[in-house]
């Protein structure tokens, strides 16, 4: 299946389009996570453990797009769109949200 940010895919006639779908993932963040965060966050630096788990939801997230256009006989989506929120008491979760327009191709 082809999946992309643009509307169109070049050298390919869009000749159906079969509605716009979603695909979301919301991870928890576990206190090892924050509290080696909250280290970084004091002598700078990346968040290794942060980027991990928005690496993850972002593959699940696309993943569940994937299904979902499947599921409605598409082999391809447009126009697809992320992103990225903290959500729950304290902001404690990540979520990642993908849609885009699920087509089919020549």
């Amino acid at each position: 299946m082809i999946m992309t940010t643009t509307p169109s895919i070049e050298g390919r006639k869009i000749v159906s389009y079969l509605g716009v779908i979603t695909g979301e993932a919301i991870m928890g963040a576990n206190i090892v996570r924050d509290f080696m965060a909250s280290i970084t966050d004091v002598i700078g630096g990346r968040s290794g453990a942060y980027e991990e788990k928005l690496q993850e939801a972002r593959r699940v997230a696309l993943q569940e797009l994937e299904y979902h256009a499947a599921g409605l006989g598409a082999n391809a989506v447009v126009g697809i769109d992320l992103d990225y929120e903290v959500v729950g008491q304290s902001g404690s979760m990540l979520m990642v949200s993908a849609s885009g327009t699920a087509v089919i191709i020549e």
